[in-house]
């Protein structure tokens, strides 16, 4: 069985084959299965399938165990309705943060969500405040690392494509 030989790069840093171009310094681009048009389905949809389980989430802990009303239906469509336009809304402001502003504003939000839903089932408002301020500390946290870490390689692989350093000097 035959195998692809990597390409090295030349003394002058430059590297040779078919593998450069759009795919980065590594010469290796993982393969899209899917379509552009299902990314973008996706990138709609999924906000509103996990507002409806947020919705449906919100409207039975309001119920307290009784029947379900009119009003407890329209309480998680409306919830739904909510949950998916912040998605959208903290989703288009994110994206335009540096990664500190990114991470704190979707930790804000996932630590809101959660207070929504536990200050609906009584439990004391201390409690609750607190239990949002560590879920919106953790997420913020856990995201930042992941944007540094992830933005610091990326930027080092644009800096390395850009200004190949040589090897081989005398």
């Amino acid at each position: 069985m035959a195998h692809a030989v990597p390409t090295r790069a030349t003394s002058t840093g430059a590297r040779t084959g078919a593998g450069t171009g759009a795919s980065g310094a590594s010469g290796h681009t993982p393969p899209d299965v899917f379509g552009a048009r299902t990314h973008l389905l996706a990138k709609w949809a999924m906000p509103l399938a996990i507002g409806l389980v947020y919705g449906y989430w919100a409207a039975s802990i309001r119920r307290h165990g009784g029947p379900i009303t009119g009003w407890n239906l329209l309480f998680g469509f409306m919830t739904v309705l909510a949950f998916a336009i912040l998605w959208y809304v903290v989703r288009a402001v994110a994206d335009r943060l540096p990664r500190e502003g990114h991470a704190v504003l979707w930790g804000a939000f996932a630590g809101s969500a959660l207070g929504f839903l536990y200050s609906g089932s009584g439990v004391a408002m201390f409690t609750c405040v607190l239990v949002s301020l560590l879920l919106a500390a953790a997420v913020a946290a856990g995201l930042y690392y992941h944007y540094a870490t992830h933005q610091d390689a990326e930027e080092a692989r644009t800096a390395r494509t850009r200004n190949p350093v040589r090897t081989g000097t005398t």
